[in-house]
C-alpha cells in the first residue's frame, strides 16, 4: 500500500497580509515591502539577528517558513524536514542590485553582502540554520506555480524516507511585487496532498 501524505498547515504572504490556514494573522497598510516585512517581523516576534541583512526574497521566504515551523515543537539539535521551494523570478531583484554596482564606474565596489544573495536557494540556508533543518532542500524555477511538481517531488522524498516532513511552495519577489505560499506536508493533517488540493490552497487568497 502506497503511503498517503497530508497537508498539516499552510501560509500566504501577499497584499500586505500574512495568513495561516486561510485566516489573517497580520495585516499592514504599508505598500512598501521593506516597511511591511519589518513590521511583520516585529509583530511575529521573530528572533533572528541576521534577518535585516537578508535580501527581500530571503526575508519573504524566512517569515513564511517561520510562521509554520514555530508551531512544530522542533528539536534544538536537528530536524528532518525537507525544503522544496520554487518561483518565477529566481533572485532577479538582488541580481539587478549587484549588476548596478558593477556598472557604476565612478563607485565600483560590488558588495559581498549583496552578491551572497544572487542565488535563490540562499533563503533555504537561512531557514535551515534558524530551524536546524538537515534534510534535502531544492529551489526550482518555473514560469508559473507548479503544484504537480511539488506534489510528486515531496511525496518521493517522504516515501523514500529521506525526510519526515517537507515544507513546500512558491516564494517570488520582483521589484516590490511579492507572493509567498508555503505548506507543510507529512503523515499528519486533514488535507490530502494532491495536486488539486495544493492548487486550491494556493488560490485561496
Amino acid at each position: 500500500m502506497i503511503d498517503k501524505f497530508h497537508i498539516k498547515s499552510y501560509c500566504h504572504i501577499k497584499n500586505q497580509t500574512i495568513s495561516v490556514n486561510g485566516n489573517a494573522l497580520f495585516c499592514d497598510e504599508s505598500e512598501d515591502f521593506s516597511t511591511f516585512i519589518k513590521n511583520a517581523y516585529k509583530f511575529l516576534k521573530t528572533d533572528y539577528s541576521k534577518f535585516f541583512k537578508m535580501d527581500n526574497l530571503s526575508k519573504l521566504a524566512f517569515l513564511a517558513a517561520d510562521v509554520l515551523l514555530k508551531s512544530e515543537n522542533l528539536n534544538e539539535d536537528e530536524n528532518d524536514i525537507a525544503l522544496i521551494f520554487s518561483n518565477r523570478a529566481s533572485s532577479l531583484d538582488t541580481d539587478r542590485k549587484h549588476q548596478a554596482a558593477i556598472e557604476n564606474d565612478a563607485e565600483y565596489f560590488p558588495s559581498p553582502a549583496v552578491f551572497v544573495y544572487t542565488l535563490p536557494n540562499i533563503c533555504l540556508g537561512e531557514i535551515s540554520i534558524k530551524h536546524k533543518l538537515y534534510s534535502e532542500n531544492s529551489f526550482f524555477i518555473f514560469d508559473r506555480f507548479n503544484a504537480e511538481h511539488l506534489q510528486l517531488y515531496a511525496n518521493s522524498l517522504l516515501r523514500s524516507g529521506k525526510a519526515e516532513k517537507a515544507l513546500c511552495g512558491w516564494v517570488d519577489f520582483d521589484e516590490n511585487s511579492y507572493s509567498a505560499f508555503l505548506y507543510l506536508v507529512g503523515k499528519e493533517g486533514e488535507i490530502e496532498h494532491k495536486t488539486e488540493e495544493i492548487t486550491r490552497l494556493y488560490n485561496i487568497l
